[in-house]
């Protein structure tokens, strides 16, 4: 720590020099000017008036919901159904493409590391960089409306959530378990399926799993752009301002989205 004397010559003890002092508040004034200038930017065309009435606005809309319309319990069965069937589904296919794509983008398993391996990492991160909701936009536009949409776009997207954790679990294995198993006269594949493998495979459900309890929230809003399931049902509601379904809707979908948490839970404890 630096130490200066006060006008009796006494040590005074520091916790930064006056040049990391200036640079400490220089920074922190940083931070505030350019919140502020980002502030200014994104207010700018804000209609202050009608944030000003958005608590009673809100409030309106919440006594128009409760009580909740029970009755319409029966006739969001299909489309939970459907919702729950788009998130296995595409959950199930984005695993059996991520599983080859993160062999390929791991080190120790990539035949290639200047080809393979960063086409492996490029499809991983465009997979990540975009929503459910945009390529649910995308392949509706491509495809039409239905849930077909809907399991390619949740698919897409778990590509890269699960091929990024598993070709990190890939790189993470013991490599003691792979030298021994090589040690044998193993050809590549028997050692992947002796040695890696066994590694993996609670890692590789973990992720699966929990990917599955995202997508069971995702697909339940994928209906907006016209994917099926609860997300439809949700935008029929909205369109003809049934307050009482909408909130009926919601409720649906929190206790779906509860149950989902407590199986996937249930699951990853059970393999660990």
């Amino acid at each position: 720590m630096p130490v200066s004397t006060n006008s009796v010559g006494e040590p005074v003890w520091r916790h930064r020099t006056p040049k990391r002092e200036f640079a400490n508040f220089a920074f922190w004034l940083f931070i505030v000017a350019f919140f502020v200038f980002c502030w200014q930017i994104m207010t700018k065309d804000t209609i202050w008036v009608f944030v000003q009435d958005a608590p009673r606005q809100g409030g309106d809309i919440i006594s128009r919901a409760f009580p909740p319309n029970w009755s319409y319990v029966a006739l969001l069965i299909r489309p939970l159904w459907d919702t729950l069937n788009m998130a296995s589904l595409g959950t199930l296919g984005g695993a059996l493409i991520a599983v080859p794509i993160a062999f390929l983008a791991a080190r120790n398993t990539t035949p290639n590391s200047y080809i393979l391996r960063p086409v492996a990492l490029f499809i991983i991160v465009a997979s990540r960089s975009i929503n459910s909701l945009i390529w649910a936009l995308l392949l509706v536009s491509i495809l039409g409306p239905g849930m077909l949409a809907g399991i390619i776009a949740i698919a897409l997207r778990s590509i890269g959530f699960i091929g990024k954790l598993l070709y990190e679990a890939i790189e993470e294995i013991d490599e003691k378990q792979v030298e021994a198993v090589s040690a044998t006269g193993a050809s590549p594949l028997q050692i992947m399926d002796y040695a890696i493998v066994p590694q993996i495979l609670p890692s590789l459900l973990g992720i699966t799993v929990f990917r599955w309890d995202i997508n069971i929230r995702e697909s339940a809003i994928l209906g907006l752009v016209g994917a099926g399931g609860l997300g439809l049902a949700l935008e029929s509601s909205l369109n003809v301002l049934a307050w009482p379904q909408v909130s009926t809707i919601c409720i649906v979908i929190l206790g779906t989205v509860i149950v989902s948490e407590w199986i996937s839970a249930v699951v990853r404890k059970a393999i660990t």
